[in-house]
């Protein structure tokens, strides 16, 4: 049995491929997933896992240089922005490295996610509760 924290098999993997500014998307159960990328559907139940709980396992395994979060995020859902910001900055202190953060329009935002190796669906249901992470190196 798999010693770290990440139990889930296809999360565990796609996060083990992935090389250098590699993508992978964490969405709110209502994002429309593109045909292309892995589907991670980690949804329940609505609001079960929440967006962050997922962020936090992922980044718990996953080396992350950049995020990309659609600007309609500021003032549609401004909590969750502020905590997305702040378990960002515990990463960057964690890792030791910036982690570059960009913000475009949820519409360019839904056109980036194609080029994710996965999207990961969570159970969030509350306004543009998604992030794109782009894999760093960890040397």
């Amino acid at each position: 049995m798999k010693k770290g924290h990440l139990l889930n098999a296809e999360l565990s993997y796609v996060i083990a491929r992935l090389g250098h500014t590699d993508t992978l998307t964490i969405a709110d159960a209502g994002l429309p997933i593109p045909v292309g990328p892995q589907r991670i559907d980690l949804a329940l139940t609505p609001g079960t896992p929440e967006f962050l709980q997922v962020v936090a396992a992922v980044t718990q395994e996953m080396q992350v240089e950049g995020a990309l979060i659609a600007e309609e995020i500021k003032a549609h859902n401004p909590q969750l922005h502020s905590q997305l910001l702040a378990v960002l900055e515990a990463l960057q202190q964690h890792q030791g490295n910036s982690i570059t953060i960009s913000y475009i329009s949820h519409e360019q935002f839904k056109q980036q996610t194609q080029r994710s190796q996965a999207v990961i669906r969570s159970g969030e249901c509350s306004p543009y509760a998604n992030v794109i992470l782009s894999a760093g190196v960890t040397f």
